[in-house]
């Protein structure tokens, strides 16, 4: 029998919003609402603010003496390179493999606590990876119910923030801790868009409150079609389709991710090698050059000859043309500029190699 899928805090609050569901790393989350979209809700995000209930995603703490260090032997990121008070984009790899069982953030709040932030259908994989290698005084533990997390994005997404009394102001991937909705939530400037946002960490029992007072502010509620169609362009990898245990960081490109000069991460042996000796397959943008529109798993070709695979493919709500991130073969010699055919369901359909993101990101 498959597990009842879980369900968000604000669950009854998307009811409410007429909400088209689907299931996502095993929660029933809002896919689009009635009256928005994903035409819409993509466009505000772009032009204005929307807010993404994104409660899915993990939440996993890591306490003790020496935490931070742990940490750092076992993801690819250099935990080092931030202090108290930063995040961190890193990921979890496979050892011996080098494959990725995950791509998180990490939250550093001091030598001895760091707050993990995985995605929802690999939580429990991480954390048991985590404790099992643990030292005795370190405790990893599984908190992805205890909060609930909304992602406010968009250019408006500042003036929602300050409207709130919620700090505003502070650097990209850092966060604050403020008071909101009588209790204390996690303001960070991070998130999946590529525009300027902020992901809010809040305890579940205040997450209705939290929403309502975002969306009195004339923020518009998006579900994961949008954010799907808004990562897309940015080029940001999807864990299951750009990443996973068969898609190391040196495929994906994600070496920027890889704190090289570290002494171990999991999976460390396996992506040094793969780095030196040259990856057989690199991930790479594609551009529409008529009104193909890529889906996951369309074949890439070449003069006839197959040369990869679409990984993530969408239609871009900015651009008006089909976009996709594919895994090409490196023997096959291509770069920017090069084209390519994608079999959209069995018609040849031309595409330009782009690096991407396709859209200027305003993250800062």
């Amino acid at each position: 029998m498959t597990e009842p899928l879980r369900r968000s805090p604000l669950h009854a609050r998307h009811v409410d919003l007429g909400a088209k569901f689907a299931g996502f790393g095993g929660w029933e989350m809002p896919l689009e609402y009635a009256g928005g979209g994903v035409l819409r809700e993509h466009a505000a995000v772009r032009e204005a603010v929307g807010v993404f209930d994104v409660s899915h995603l993990g939440k996993a703490t890591v306490h003790g003496p020496g935490a931070a260090a742990f940490v750092n032997r076992c993801l690819s990121n250099d935990l080092d390179r931030i202090g108290a008070g930063s995040a961190q984009y890193t990921l979890c790899c496979d050892d011996p493999s080098g494959g990725v069982v995950d791509d998180l953030i990490a939250y550093r709040f001091g030598d001895d606590n760091v707050f993990l932030v995985p995605n929802a259908a690999n939580t429990a994989e991480v954390v048991r990876r985590l404790a099992a290698a643990a030292p005795a005084d370190v405790r990893v533990a599984d908190q992805h119910e205890q909060y609930a997390v909304l992602a406010v994005q968009g250019p408006r997404s500042a003036d929602v923030l300050a409207a709130l009394d919620l700090p505003s102001t502070h650097d990209y991937m850092s966060f604050a801790v403020a008071g909101f909705v009588g209790t204390d939530v996690i303001v960070c400037r991070t998130g999946y868009t590529g525009e300027h946002g902020y992901e809010l960490v809040v305890p579940s029992a205040a997450a209705p409150a939290a929403w309502d007072a975002i969306l009195g502010l004339d923020a518009r509620p998006c579900g994961l079609a949008a954010r799907d169609t808004l990562r897309t362009e940015m080029g940001y990898p999807l864990h299951g389709k750009d990443l996973s245990l068969d898609i190391t960081p040196v495929q994906a490109l994600a070496g920027w991710a890889v704190g090289w000069r570290k002494p171990s991460f999991w999976g460390r042996e396996a992506l040094v090698a793969e780095k030196a000796a040259g990856p057989r397959r690199l991930l790479w943008g594609l551009k529409a050059l008529d009104r193909g529109i890529p889906r996951p798993h369309m074949l890439v070709r070449r003069a006839g000859r197959q040369v990869g695979e679409v990984t993530s493919g969408t239609f871009s709500p900015t651009l008006r043309v089909g976009i996709a991130l594919a895994l090409l073969d490196t023997a096959a010699g291509l770069g920017e500029g090069d084209e390519v055919e994608v079999d959209v369901r069995g018609r040849p359909s031309p595409f330009t190699v782009v690096k991407p993101p396709f859209v200027t990101p305003s993250v800062r």
